[in-house]
């Protein structure tokens, strides 16, 4: 469109077969082309599984990383006797009851300042995994959707200032083997407090995950998506 070359910046990089609700994404030009030239034209020529939501100038030092206060993610899990084909790519179904109130219970011991190194992808370059977690919930989906689930629909739903790799897919990993009865709900501390990776739990499948919204200048961005 713009006949330069130009290095797109976006707020971080997702796991494949991660979703993206709102992902944030900047590049500079020195292109005449008007804000809703790049809206209308960028959707006319993008593939079919990635849409412009909004187009906005922002200053030239704007860096959708280093400029991101937090960062909100969802996860959509959904216990079903039954195959949901429709939300097979969209969310972890597992054919098993879990203890809801457990799970509820462990979501809370994610919250605050802490060392996530335990929930931390192996073989990963950070050097420093202290991160802050704003909220961290789970809730169960009780009204009618589309397309309609079956079972029990589970949210999580995590905010904070920045996430390592694998990390919520983590967490959810620790919080099902909780609600499965694999775990106890006291052992999410004792996992923290290890920074070992090989005590948490397993790595929740990549295709129930969600970047809902990233929120520059203590604001809400007014750019994020709807989680169901």
């Amino acid at each position: 469109m713009t006949g330069e070359r130009v290095c797109l910046k976006a707020s971080g990089r997702t796991d494949a077969g991660v979703h993206a609700l709102a992902q944030v994404a900047s590049f500079r030009t020195g292109s005449a082309i008007p804000l809703e030239g790049f809206f209308r034209g960028l959707n006319s020529i993008l593939p079919g599984d990635i849409a412009v939501l909004r187009v906005e100038e922002v200053p030239w030092k704007f860096h959708p990383i280093a400029d991101a206060l937090s960062k909100t993610y969802c996860y959509h899990l959904i216990s079903s006797y039954s195959p949901l084909p429709l939300w097979r790519k969209r969310a972890w179904i597992m054919d098993k009851a879990l203890d809801y109130e457990a799970m509820e219970q462990a979501v809370d011991y994610f919250v605050g300042t802490q060392d996530f190194s335990a929930f931390m992808a192996s073989g990963s370059s950070v050097k420093n995994a202290v991160r802050t977690i704003y909220s961290c919930k789970i809730d169960v989906i009780n009204g009618p959707l589309f397309p309609p689930t079956g079972g029990r629909h589970f949210l999580f739903t995590i905010a904070a200032n920045g996430f390592l790799r694998y990390m919520v897919r983590n967490i959810v990993g620790l919080v099902v083997d909780i609600g499965l009865g694999k775990r106890k709900v006291a052992d999410v501390a004792a996992v923290l407090a290890s920074r070992d990776r090989s005590m948490a739990g397993p790595t929740a499948p990549a295709h129930g995950l969600y970047l809902m919204e990233v929120v520059y200048d203590s604001k809400p961005s007014g750019l994020h998506g709807m989680p169901i």
